[in-house]
């Protein structure tokens, strides 16, 4: 899962101080930042912003920049390029960081994550349930740089009687009467090697939208827990109050019936999406010559890494494996292609993929109130001239 870990805090001198606060001035914008990514994104509601990825662009292993999805609930924050990381809590020391400040004191570390909105694929589920519409495009893959969470969190000096970690943003509800967005996770999964504190996407400092000048990076796990625009993690025995931990962001323990109701005492928070694989291409509807066809897309667990891709071109009756591009990992996608022969008229391809726990992606998503971990096979049809 680690990538690139750095040789020395001051050699990835592409993000030295001087560089970023520049970048950040000419780059970042303030919430300029969210409009300019509207025209090459797909818009979902009109504010706060959210903006999906057009399928057509899950056929590579990054996602660029411009195209990545954008999720907010209440916009972004000001930008300031300076501002500071407090950690606090139950902790030997309480301290407060600056981006340079944690580029300088930690080692530096790039990796390559998916980050995927709980709710994508929400708009396939049947009955219909509320919340935003998202299709395929509410995910993506980047690279993300910045210093691990649990060496920052070994700097201040956690007590024996932290359990959770507390993480909150810059971002404020636009009435006060509504809930703050904090969330918090388990301290074993703060401390795990993959979780960072990141400036850095695709090789250039955040942008807004995406959560300049610090977020978190928790590959494996929903985006609900990528708090970006961060300001605070606080140590703590429980887990967080509010909202948008003890009631959004539940899936039911036991699977259940579409159109169910189902007792807050019988859901659970989200950490960890499911196996899951899309097309990118060809796209649903689109026309094509005869011959050989060429099918691509995308797959990835949370999980576990993958094991296999197949692909049906007779609508599940038989499956064949397709090949991967990409490095495997926990959290990470890997690029799928098969190709195959088409006479004249109508063609069709199924993707499902399977991780290396032997998890599988179902033909059917599973139902739940709020539509999250949507993951059922995904079928094009195209025709052929």
């Amino acid at each position: 899962m680690l990538d690139r870990p750095s040789s020395s805090r001051h050699s990835w001198r592409m993000l030295d101080r001087r560089t970023f606060l520049q970048a950040a001035a000419a780059v970042l914008g303030t919430r300029r930042a969210l409009a300019d990514a509207a025209p090459t994104l797909l818009q979902n509601v009109g504010s706060p912003q959210d903006l999906a990825t057009p399928l057509s662009w899950f056929d590579r292993l990054l996602t660029p920049t411009d195209v990545f999805f954008v999720r907010s609930h209440f916009g972004p924050p000001a930008l300031d390029a300076t501002r500071k990381l407090a950690v606090e809590g139950l902790v030997k020391t309480q301290l407060a960081f600056a981006p340079d400040e944690l580029r300088s004191r930690f080692p530096v570390v790039t990796q390559t994550a998916v980050l995927q909105c709980a709710g994508n694929g929400r708009a396939f589920q049947t009955p219909r349930v509320p919340g935003v519409q998202w299709g395929h495009g509410a995910m993506g893959q980047a690279t993300f740089t910045g210093v691990r969470l649990r060496d920052v969190l070994a700097a201040a000096g956690p007590s024996s009687d932290a359990a959770y970690v507390r993480i909150a943003g810059a971002d404020a509800p636009l009435k006060p009467t509504a809930p703050a967005f904090v969330r918090s996770i388990p301290l074993a999964r703060a401390m795990a090697p993959s979780t960072l504190i990141a400036w850095a996407m695709n090789g250039e400092p955040l942008t807004l939208a995406h959560g300049a000048p610090l977020r978190l990076i928790v590959p494996g796990w929903a985006g609900d827990h990528w708090i970006k625009w961060l300001t605070h993690v606080g140590l703590q025995k429980e887990e967080a109050d509010g909202f948008y931990m003890q009631t959004a962001y539940k899936y039911p323990i036991h699977p259940v019936e579409p159109g169910a109701s189902v007792k807050p005492e019988e859901m659970r928070s989200l950490t960890t999406f499911p196996v899951k694989s899309v097309i990118a291409r060809p796209t649903d509807g689109s026309k094509g010559a005869a011959g050989m066809q060429e099918v691509a897309g995308c797959a990835f667990s949370g999980d576990a890494p993958l094991a296999k891709v197949e692909v049906s071109t007779d609508g599940g009756a038989t499956w064949r494996a397709a090949a991967l591009e990409g490095e495997a990992g926990v959290g990470r996608w890997q690029v799928w292609k098969h190709r195959f022969v088409a006479g004249p008229g109508r063609a069709t391809a199924v993707v499902r993929a399977t991780d290396a726990k032997g998890n599988t992606q179902p033909e059917k998503g599973a139902w739940n109130p709020s539509g999250y971990f949507f993951n059922a096979w995904h079928a094009v049809a195209w025709e052929v001239a």
